[in-house]
């Protein structure tokens, strides 16, 4: 049976360095609860209802979300990690917690999420003037990697631990931008087997073009998460004509959730049993970027079941144990994309995705 597997976002709760950056009691709920609409018919803010705005230190939160999660059919929760190197993590607490008190009882894994993080600048027409640093994301070396992996090994010891073919799931946000990434997964391949484990399933995340596959695979990945997000971003004639109205009106750039939708699987998560093709119910980024973002306009449960089932139906030639398919996001209400419980849709999207699933039963 496919695997359905959720990123999760773990930045609702407050952080020393989120409060030092953004202010006292910064979480993405800052940024969710203050979002504007920016032309007609626009949906924001997005207002969370059965969960409320939660903070995730909460265990009895956690556990409400796995609730809903498996209403859902989703199989597992991908953890966004945030390491940066020498010691440096963020947002680590939620996922510290889940570990340490063996709840909930959901299977999980991680993607580590590494890259910088940063205070951007812009102009007046929307372009990136300055950075200024926050975390920047660095890889000592061996050290460094040994640290990180024994800081994760009882989460990798933990039998909720997600498996692909007996290995250990672990995704990585930016594969191509890793400097002797081949060099971390083969010490990490030997530590996992010097304790006792079978190895690690490595999965690199794309956003951008399908050429990436390759290149991901050649650095010694197992596998693709391709995140079809940005395709639709092509330059051509429909791309320049909404940069120029967006620029006209001064509205960020509007995409047709229908329209989009098509494009969101290819030929190559069909076809290719190592490339892994991800769900999309929504995306708005206009909360943390404003004008300058982009975003789906006019999603609904029943277009997304649409999505899922064509996904669903696509990919069920694959052998079993290649079934895998990600959602983005369970929880990233900052970038409009969560399958939680709004006050427009309840839990539309949970059961939209429910019958896609069960669409696929064959009697």
């Amino acid at each position: 049976m496919t695997k359905i597997v959720a990123f999760y976002l773990p930045q609702f709760h407050p952080t020393p360095h989120n409060n030092e950056w953004w202010g006292e009691g910064f979480t993405e709920w800052t940024n969710v609860g203050k979002a504007k609409k920016l032309f007609p018919g626009h949906y924001q803010p997005k207002v969370p209802a059965d969960l409320g705005y939660y903070d995730l230190r909460y265990s009895e939160i956690k556990e409400k979300q796995v609730k809903l999660a498996k209403e859902a059919g989703v199989s597992a929760f991908c953890y966004y990690h945030y390491w940066f190197g020498d010691g440096h993590q963020e947002l680590e607490l939620p996922f510290n917690q889940v570990v340490e008190s063996g709840k909930p009882d959901f299977p999980f894994c991680l993607c580590w999420a590494n890259e910088s993080w940063y205070r951007k600048f812009w102009n007046k027409d929307g372009e990136v003037t300055e950075k200024q640093d926050l975390a920047v994301q660095k890889y000592p070396g061996p050290e460094d990697h040994i640290a990180h992996f024994n800081s994760l090994l009882p989460a990798f010891r933990d039998a909720r631990y997600l498996k692909i073919d007996g290995k250990l799931v672990f995704m990585i946000y930016k594969p191509l931008e890793f400097e002797k990434v081949e060099e971390f997964m083969e010490l990490w391949n030997r530590l996992a087997k010097t304790n006792g484990l079978n190895g690690f399933h490595f999965i690199g995340y794309s956003l951008l073009i399908k050429e990436e596959y390759d290149a991901i695979k050649q650095r010694g990945f197992d596998a693709v998460c391709s995140c079809r997000l940005k395709r639709h971003l092509h330059r051509g004639f429909g791309w320049a004509f909404r940069k120029a109205l967006s620029y006209l009106t001064n509205w960020p750039e509007v995409y047709s959730y229908k329209n989009v939708i098509p494009t969101l699987i290819g030929e190559e998560e069909i076809n290719k049993n190592d490339v892994y093709p991800t769900l999309i119910p929504n995306w708005d980024h206009t909360p943390r970027s404003g004008k300058r973002g982009y975003l789906f306009h006019h999603s609904t449960p029943e277009l997304f079941e649409k999505h899922c089932e064509d996904v669903l139906s696509r990919i069920s030639r694959k052998p079993e144990n290649q079934q895998i398919v990600f959602l983005k996001s369970w929880n990233e209400w900052g970038e409009g994309n969560y399958m939680e419980p709004d006050i427009r849709f309840g839990k539309g999207y949970i059961h939209a995705l429910k019958r896609a699933i069960k669409s696929q039963i064959k009697p």
